[in-house]
């Protein structure tokens, strides 16, 4: 049974430079943890490449040669108890070049020149949506662990995705997503449409959404019942509801489907991914302007992460509320649906917001 008092040994594999992942499925206790020990993660260059295959995936927003899609094979179940540090165990592990890192000034002001623009296309009515990101690296202290800050975050955030993974290529990435993209088994599938954002009132969730929030999420429910329907897929839809996703509530929509071939999940991923919830419609125009006008990169941020297996139980979640560790600092990461009624301030503090998810179990 992998416990908190397991942090240690999660750190030494870090450091060892083996290829891992931990995951807890929202609403259950049990940690799940598989390990890769001989040879490398397999690399693939496209959602489709994932037909008929298992393992742990580490999709980006973007594939490119320096971010491809990382599958992790697994043949080790369960978490090494005799693990022992060694000499060489202080390899070097954070291959990525870091981010720097930059004032508050400097970054709401980088933010509100990527918001104006941004809106151009909006008022102009040339897109329906855009989501606009940003990232915000931090110095991490000499007593960081991630092994302590994985497990803080299944305490806190009981209802996300919790997850921590390393691979050699893609580094640390740990976070707590509510978001699914595609998760079941046998005939019995689901994902969600999922976005509008308001902070929890007294800790409850809000009965009251305005219309900006409804549009936002409507564009996204639409656009999956479409994508669905285009497999011949009907699904049962139920929502939209408010959903807690931490400190903050959004609303959602679920959608309940059977596959015609659960050997071709890659195919779905190719029409789901990446959603309006994190990239804007008409999707390829959206999709091509965040690459050209955002202004960062954003790597496996807005991704997606988890467990596929075509005859077994899939997870995969949109990779939100996460952050990537490096060896002296830590990147958060966080965005907002943008409309043309969105203003500068209010979507400012939806991604500060977004953030505390990973910055509270940091305190």
């Amino acid at each position: 049974m992998i416990t908190k008092e397991s942090y240690h040994i999660i750190d030494t594999l870090i450091r060892q430079g083996r290829s891992f992942a931990l995951w807890r499925i929202p609403g259950n206790e049990t940690i799940h943890f598989r390990m890769q020990s001989y040879g490398t993660p397999d690399l693939l260059g496209s959602y489709t490449e994932l037909n008929g295959r298992s393992g742990f995936v580490i999709a980006p927003f973007h594939i490119s040669d320096k971010h491809p899609i990382v599958l992790i094979q697994p043949d080790c179940m369960d978490l090494p108890e005799d693990i022992l540090e060694t000499p060489q165990d202080n390899i070097e592990v954070f291959q990525q070049a870091y981010p720097e890192i930059v004032s508050y000034e400097n970054e709401k002001a980088h933010y509100s020149a990527c918001f104006h623009a941004f809106q151009q296309p909006l008022l102009r009515g040339i897109q329906d949506k855009l989501v606009l990101s940003r990232a915000k690296t931090n110095p991490k202290s000499a007593s960081f662990s991630p092994g302590k800050v994985f497990f803080q975050a299944c305490e806190r955030y009981i209802y996300s995705y919790v997850y921590l993974c390393y691979t050699p290529l893609t580094g640390i990435w740990m976070g707590g997503t509510p978001e699914i993209l595609l998760a079941g088994e046998g005939n019995q599938w689901q994902t969600v449409a999922l976005a509008g954002t308001q902070r929890l009132k007294n800790g409850k969730l809000p009965h009251v959404w305005d219309q900006k929030n409804w549009q936002e999420q409507q564009l996204v429910a639409t656009y999956i019942r479409r994508q669905l329907e285009t497999l011949g897929i009907v699904p049962k839809e139920k929502g939209p509801y408010s959903a807690r996703a931490g400190e903050l509530a959004h609303l959602k929509s679920d959608f309940r489907f059977t596959l015609p071939d659960n050997q071709k999940l890659g195919d779905l991923i190719n029409l789901l991914h990446p959603t309006p919830a994190v990239c804007g419609l008409p999707k390829e125009d959206a999709y091509q302007f965040i690459l050209q006008h955002e202004g960062y990169d954003r790597s496996y941020y807005s991704g997606f992460i988890g467990w596929i297996s075509p005859s077994g139980h899939t997870d995969l979640y949109v990779n939100l509320r996460c952050m990537n560790i490096h060896a002296n600092t830590y990147t958060l990461f966080a965005g907002g649906g943008l409309l043309a009624s969105s203003k500068l301030e209010e979507e400012w503090n939806e991604t500060e917001d977004k953030m505390n998810t990973m910055r509270n179990i940091l305190e």
